[in-house]
């Protein structure tokens, strides 16, 4: 595994590992890992800082090749994670944090090692039962959209099907065809990424020497095959629990939602946190921040990094006041 780690500058850091996604590499981090590490400069408490590993996930970046673990996904990387906490660097106890497949990473942790985390600190709050079932890959679940909404909520469905949609199930369907085409034209991979990276986030998030960073370490890994291919690892290996106890995710858990990524129907921030908490996936957390901003897109910690690092903060601050 590739990792790069940040020693806390405080008093006592709390060792914290981060968990990107897809199409994202560990450098998607690089606007926070300052701000955690060492967050006087940014007008922070040292009492907050963080020793932070970041790494990139197996089949991502520079974890490759994956010759001997064909079939990696997000749990398995979830006890890879803890082994590489634990055992190689020794950490008795740790906090996590993640986005997109990241967060199902965290998640995971945060459901079978939770004795041993602090808590969790994710930017969505999906059941780790996303991917089971036969039709995973359908992102509506494999419903169709109601008759009589409203042209506003309808709109939206069809905007969000049409951001994540071919996406999903590419990936879980064809991920073998996909992979080797774009790990065969550097043109194809940065056109695929591009469009994810482009339709995913709100506004310019991302200058050409962004991008090209980002699509340099897929191509120099030869990671786009092997990273797309654990979608479908997802389904092939379904999740299944390490207890039956409830809440599923027994750490303390905050969760970051944006404004870009509201539910139809959703228009402000008290909307999306009640939305969440009516939702069936509020009960499987053991949640003690929920926080929903105006402002920011798929990609949060690249994104709105102040206000990420904040609500990650207030998460583990949380955490310290109960112990």
């Amino acid at each position: 595994v590739h990792f790069l780690r940040k020693a806390g500058v405080g008093p006592d850091p709390t060792p914290l590992i981060l968990s990107h996604g897809w199409p994202w590499t560990f450098w998607h981090w690089a606007k926070v890992i300052d701000r955690l590490a060492d967050p006087v400069p940014y007008g922070g408490d040292p009492a907050d800082a963080f020793d932070v590993i970041v790494p990139s996930l197996p089949g991502f970046g520079f974890s490759t090749p994956l010759t001997n673990h064909p079939d990696m996904n997000f749990w398995k990387i979830a006890d890879v994670w803890h082994e590489l906490m634990t055992g190689v660097l020794g950490f008795p106890k740790y906090a996590a944090a993640g986005c997109d497949v990241g967060a199902l990473v965290t998640g995971q942790l945060g459901h079978k090692y939770a004795d041993e985390l602090y808590g969790i600190h994710i930017g969505s709050g999906l059941k780790l039962t996303f991917f089971t079932g036969d039709r995973a890959w359908d992102f509506s679940g494999g419903h169709p959209i109601p008759p009589d909404l409203p042209p506003d909520l309808h709109a939206r469905v069809i905007e969000l099907d049409r951001r994540f949609a071919s996406h999903l199930a590419t990936h879980v369907l064809d991920p073998s065809t996909l992979g080797f085409g774009l790990a065969d034209s550097p043109a194809g991979m940065l056109a695929w990424m591009l469009e994810r990276w482009t339709k995913w986030s709100e506004g310019d998030a991302f200058t050409r020497d962004d991008v090209l960073t980002h699509a340099t370490i897929y191509w120099a890994g030869n990671a786009i095959d092997t990273s797309i291919r654990t979608y479908a690892n997802n389904t092939r290996y379904p999740w299944t629990p390490s207890h039956d106890r409830q809440p599923v995710v027994e750490a303390p858990t905050g969760i970051t939602f944006v404004a870009y990524e509201n539910p139809p129907g959703v228009t402000t921030t008290d909307q999306r946190i009640e939305n969440f908490l009516n939702s069936d996936r509020a009960a499987w957390y053991n949640h003690v921040n929920l926080t929903a901003h105006p402002t920011g897109g798929h990609f949060i910690p690249w994104e709105i990094p102040t206000e990420w690092t904040e609500d990650l903060r207030r998460t583990f601050r949380s955490v310290k006041a109960g112990r």
